[in-house]
């Protein structure tokens, strides 16, 4: 059912009150089909504007949206095959990626533990290319399946054809607003390849006392850091790290070494250095700042939130001031990983 005139508030984990002028929710490919028919007869020659909306986790609404928002719940997992060493797991685009994550722990599906509490649904994964602690979402991934909403038919994508990259995929630019990701299959392991050497892992695990490996506890300890770290969308709106990591020259990276010893960096296969955007911000002051209800975590300044009734706009705002100043300190641009609207 098509709705007029609807508070989003409730769809986007940062909480920003904005309107769309037409809303719908799709559970199937027949039903996302039948919504973007009535959307093109309804405006004749001047369609209007769609917007795709999963888990609402990675966006920031800055206005109202005039046109017709989208929400994707296609559900269902399943396995598609199996073989000597993987499991090949298919799940619907509206499934809650954090929820996947726990399916596949529960069936000793290896390759996703490091990803658990990631906000957000199973469709977005691939097209921002979701990682933490050492993982990311190319390193499970064996295909999807998107509708083309200009040919209205289902395309198959492989690994090679998402072009995946940091954050990055070939539906955030190339294809940007031309597919809608319907399901999304994961090549998982039989045997566990456990990577706890990124991040705090290895010390969580200790201190939780866990005396042997398994995607329990390591998962858990994920899920402990994580929790520490970041807030609850449901208590406080945001959608996680807000910047994405600065990758610079190894010789720029030697030179803000001499001036910023305690400077935070990870060496790269293309001998290039990812810059620690977080470290980079906090060292500008921006941790903890907080300006009416829009601010910087007191845990982590790689995430800005909303503390209440936050204008998009207000957030964006803080953004380019933050922008600004790390430019200004140390002459490396940030970029946005969530995306505005």
């Amino acid at each position: 059912m098509v709705q007029k005139s609807i508070s989003i508030k409730q769809y986007n984990t940062f909480g920003i009150n904005v309107y769309a002028d037409l809303f719908a929710k799709f559970s199937s490919i027949d039903e996302l089909h039948e919504l973007l028919e009535f959307n093109q007869r309804s405006t004749f020659n001047d369609q209007r504007k769609t917007l795709i909306l999963g888990g609402g986790s990675n966006i920031l609404f800055t206005k109202n949206f005039e046109g017709l928002v989208l929400k994707n719940e296609i559900k269902g997992i399943k396995v598609i095959k199996e073989d000597e060493h993987h499991i090949y797991v298919q799940a619907g685009a509206g499934e809650n990626w954090h929820q996947f994550v726990l399916y596949c722990i529960k069936n000793n599906w290896a390759g996703v533990e490091n990803l658990s509490l990631i906000p957000g649904n199973i469709g977005a994964s691939p097209m921002q290319n979701i990682g933490a602690y050492g993982v990311e979402i190319k390193d499970v991934f064996y295909s999807l399946e998107a509708y083309h909403i200009r040919d209205k038919k289902i395309v198959n994508f492989t690994l090679n054809d998402c072009e995946f990259g940091y954050r990055d995929s070939v539906f955030k630019k190339k294809f940007n607003n031309e597919f809608v990701i319907t399901d999304v299959t994961f090549r998982l392991n039989r045997i566990p390849n456990f990577n706890i050497s990124y991040g705090a892992i290895g010390q969580e695990l200790e201190k939780m006392g866990a005396k042997d490996l398994s995607l329990q506890a390591v998962s858990q300890a994920v899920i402990n850091i994580r929790s520490s770290k970041l807030p609850d969308p449901a208590v406080i709106g945001n959608a996680g790290s807000f910047f994405k990591n600065a990758e610079i020259q190894n010789s720029k990276f030697k030179s803000l070494k001499e001036t910023f010893p305690g400077i935070v960096g990870y060496d790269l296969p293309n001998g290039n250095v990812k810059i620690a955007a977080g470290w980079l911000i906090e060292q500008c002051g921006w941790k903890g700042y907080r300006k009416g209800n829009a601010g910087c975590h007191v845990k982590q300044a790689l995430v800005l939130v909303n503390y209440g009734h936050a204008k998009g706009s207000e957030i964006y705002d803080l953004s380019e001031e933050i922008i600004q100043s790390v430019k200004e300190k140390f002459g490396v641009g940030l970029e946005r990983e969530v995306n505005i609207i």
